[in-house]
């Protein structure tokens, strides 16, 4: 017989929305589920009422629970035991140049993954695409969240002109840009993302980089931290990874 309590990573582990606990945490707190995810428990994964799953958010921390009766479209579940207590991540945002679908899918993935907590999409002069599906997005965080057993889901802003963004940022806050060939504009690059601290952003251009036009605004305003993330030229895709890991380092170190 499985002893849940010895290893419950290989157990599901959903994310319960904030109002889908009507009181307090503690145990033999009911909780509902969604369609979405009865349909998953009791159709995809074959649960049945008293089987064991792990649910969270940021709010309760991680809980073990035991699944109620489960139909078609609804359910609900029991918290049993509290296995993570809820804890405060770094602010870590990234705004980031809208791309191709599957790219903009792969940025929320690893964003996810990497502890962003603040997506803010980005329209340029040479964004592909000036649209997105809101809720498609937000179940990838979701998704992404629930297998990198972290305890808070992401917000994602509607996207906004890069313009809108700069006129936005928060007074005293930096936000790190990733910029190309910036010697060819005679800017000296004298920050890194290990001086990252909370409060401060990320920002990654699309493919083909910022124009110059968007540069020059860049470069004028004095929250932007121009910086390199090496000698070769990345895809959007990738730079957003390198420059997360290292800025969410930074963000952690302080932290500590």
């Amino acid at each position: 017989m499985l002893n849940v309590m010895s290893s419950p990573e290989h157990l599901p582990r959903l994310f319960i929305p904030l109002d889908a606990t009507p009181g307090p945490a503690e145990a033999g707190t009911s909780c509902t589920l969604s369609p979405a995810q009865a349909r998953y428990l009791g159709t995809v994964m074959r649960k049945k009422a008293g089987d064991p799953v792990r649910v969270f958010n940021a709010s309760i921390g991680e809980w073990l629970a035991s699944l109620g009766e489960i139909r078609k479209d609804r359910g609900s579940l029991t918290l049993t035991q509290q296995l993570r207590a809820p804890s405060v991540q770094p602010d870590l945002v990234l705004a980031f140049a809208l791309l191709k679908r599957d790219a903009t899918d792969m940025v929320l993935r690893m964003g996810t993954e990497l502890g962003v907590t603040h997506f803010l999409p980005v329209i340029t002069e040479r964004t592909n695409t000036h649209r997105t599906n809101p809720e498609r997005l937000e179940a990838i965080a979701t998704e992404a969240a629930e297998q990198c057993e972290r305890l808070d889901i992401p917000t994602i802003a509607e996207p906004c002109p890069l313009a809108s963004l700069l006129g936005a940022w928060p007074e005293g806050a930096r936000l790190f840009t990733a910029m190309e060939r910036t010697e060819d504009r005679g800017v000296t690059l004298n920050v890194s993302l290990q001086q990252a601290r909370a409060g401060d952003g990320l920002l990654i251009g699309p493919e083909g980089g910022f124009s110059d036009t968007e540069c020059r605004a860049l470069l004028a305003r004095p929250a932007i931290a121009p910086i390199s993330l090496g000698p070769l030229v990345l895809r959007a895709d990738t730079a957003v990874a390198a420059g997360l890991a290292l800025m969410g380092q930074s963000l952690r170190s302080a932290q500590d």
